[in-house]
């Protein structure tokens, strides 16, 4: 055992600063043929050695040995790494392991001075809403519809396909999800994320028309105002969601564009398929202009900016759409300036925001730039999920091909190869989830194995990451492709909910908000094969065993080192120093460990 991350275990100082210095920790098992560490740490890009000294941490244990190095902090963004020497010969300790030759720079360890996320999203759990399908209120029954819209009783079934698919409107409001706050809170959520909120001509509002107001359908600004108080009443928080990389071909912007008034906000080229650039060839999304002094006004400047009035009216953040996309065409490549841009604009209103960018592939090249604190993990969280879980080849957000069924060991090289890649704060500022407006169910996905999906909640609860439930989730709503996913919560006929998903859900993420380190704790692999994995999450007060397996396996699981423990999720026996980890597949459980 050779380890370091970028917990508190191991970086004790959790808000660095530029200029100053930071202690970091390798720790060893006695057996690991450790006898010499050095820390080596660039400065402007420039490597330097620092020798590591014997420590002695709180945490330290029989069978281990600690080292300590005091590291300077030249760059906002340190990166370093470990020369280990010793019986066990030359190796390199990097966020991607432990390798006995040279390795390139870029899965060094991180610390990132500044611009650090709020420290409320440490602890937070998210809820993503799809406004339109969530729950009415008794306004909405009043609400004329326009005439794009096609309305749909409360338990109609989604369309998959053609024209209807955008068009359809169920009525779900501002209002009808802030009389559902209990809910929410009772599945241990305290942090909202609203899918877009102004006017457009589709249910989906990612072709708005303007960013003035909040769309009268769901209830207009007074609404999105009644939700935040009530939110915050609670001790929650309400985030919204921005496209910063496109309006809609019906926004006021790009009319005022196209009769020549700003026309620098878009980008025009007759030789365009559309005459105008647009997000992915779709007609209704033309594409923003960032090198545009105008647009930059309009999004950033003062109070009244796009990004800054919605934080002055409530809201505690942004999730921005395509972050990966905005700001980047052919040549030009402004996406980390304008996620600064963004940032500062935010903490101008609200120091204490969150900026979370979409991408769906990999930001690991995006994120300890500055501007997003962290991203919705789908390619180091998601999709690796997936494909251990799968029973149906179900698509992946474009990807031609089904979602592969993997070992136990892709899923956590996946995971590793993502994570090595950015800083442990983004990592933990980013956002675990199972599925989203976006994707299939996840429940579908796992064929409706109770569970499978219990395991995959589980991991969603217990590894690094803020975990993000995808509204209806709790309740056992499915969905094959993302559309069909969009499907309504029958509140009013609550024999239709699995009620014993509900408890899986409450009781894990109840778990997670009383485990200190399920939260602020360190990740260490114990075992990893194709149908099971255990790990350790653990602080320097508490270490947690999980156990996750998606079918049964005959060969009982013997861990070295691990000794009595309290099961506290799952309903395995205590373990006795030596037992062997029991539970039938698919289970998940977690030990509370006494020493």
């Amino acid at each position: 055992m050779i380890h370091h991350d970028g917990s508190a275990l191991y970086v004790p100082d959790r808000a660095p600063v530029l200029g100053g210095t930071t202690d970091v920790y390798v720790r060893a098992s006695t057996d690991a043929g450790v006898d010499r560490v050095w820390a080596r740490w660039t400065f402007d890009r420039e490597p330097r050695f620092v020798a590591a000294t014997d420590a002695r941490p709180l945490a330290a244990r029989t069978g281990e040995r600690w080292f300590r190095v005091r590291l300077p902090l030249r760059n906002p963004v340190s990166r370093y790494r470990f020369l280990l020497d010793g019986p066990g010969g030359y190796r390199w300790l990097t966020a991607a392991g432990v390798f006995p030759h040279d390795v390139g720079d870029d899965t060094d360890f991180r610390i990132v001075c500044g611009h650090a996320p709020p420290d409320w999203a440490a602890d937070a759990t998210v809820y993503l809403i799809f406004p339109d399908r969530f729950a009415r209120s008794a306004a909405a029954a009043d609400r004329q519809l326009p005439d794009w819209a096609v309305a749909r009783d409360w338990d109609h079934p989604v369309s998959g396909d053609g024209p209807d698919r955008p068009r359809e409107i169920y009525g779900g409001d501002l209002d009808g999800i802030a009389d559902r706050l209990d809910h929410i809170a009772s599945v241990g959520a305290d942090t909202i994320c609203l899918t877009p909120f102004f006017p457009a001509p589709a249910n989906h509002r990612y072709c708005p028309t303007t960013f003035d107001r909040v769309d009268p359908l769901l209830g207009g600004d007074a609404a999105l105002r009644r939700l935040a108080d009530a939110a915050h009443s609670r001790g929650m928080r309400v985030i919204g969601d921005l496209t910063t990389n496109h309006t809609g071909d019906r926004h006021d912007w790009f009319r005022d564009a196209l009769a020549g008034r700003h026309r620098d906000l878009y980008y025009f080229d007759d030789d365009l398929e559309f005459g105008y650039e647009t997000w992915v060839s779709v007609r209704r999304m033309p594409k923003l202009n960032w090198t545009s002094a105008e647009l930059r006004r309009r999004f950033l400047d003062g109070p009244d900016s796009v990004v800054r009035r919605w934080l002055e009216a409530g809201l505690d953040g942004w999730r921005i759409d395509v972050a990966n996309t905005t700001g980047r065409r052919i040549a030009e490549d402004n996406t980390h300036e304008v996620a600064r841009g963004i940032l500062a604009a935010m903490t101008r209103s609200r120091p204490d925001a969150l900026l979370l960018a979409e991408n769906a592939h990999d930001a690991t090249g995006d994120l300890d730039a500055g501007g997003w604190h962290g991203t919705m993990n789908y390619a180091g969280f998601t999709r690796p999920v997936w494909t251990w879980l799968t029973t149906e080849p179900l698509p992946f957000l474009g990807v031609p091909v089904g979602v592969p069924r993997l070992p136990a060991t892709a899923m956590v090289a996946t995971m590793r190869a993502f994570a090595a890649r950015m800083s442990w704060r983004s990592l933990t500022t980013s956002w675990s989830l199972l599925d989203s407006h976006d994707t299939p169910r996840f429940r579908t996905l796992a064929g409706n194995s109770a569970g499978l999906v219990e395991v995959g909640v589980g991991l969603m609860a217990t590894l690094p990451g803020t975990p993000m439930v995808y509204y209806g989730d709790e309740v056992g709503l499915s969905g094959t492709w993302p559309e069909d996913g969009r499907r309504t919560i029958p509140w009013h006929d609550r024999t239709r909910w699995d009620h014993r998903l509900l408890a899986v859900y409450t009781d894990l993420l109840a778990l997670r908000r009383k485990q200190s380190a399920l939260r602020h704790g360190g990740l260490r692999f114990l075992h990893v094969g194709t149908d099971r994995l255990a790990f350790l999450r653990e602080t320097a007060d508490e270490r947690l065993l999980v156990l996750a397996a998606r079918r049964p396996v005959s060969e009982p699981l013997r861990l070295p080192g691990i000794g009595a423990a309290d099961n506290i999720y799952g309903g395995a026996p205590d373990l006795a120093p030596g037992d062997p980890l029991s539970g039938d597949g698919p289970t998940f459980q977690v030990w509370r460990l006494a020493d």
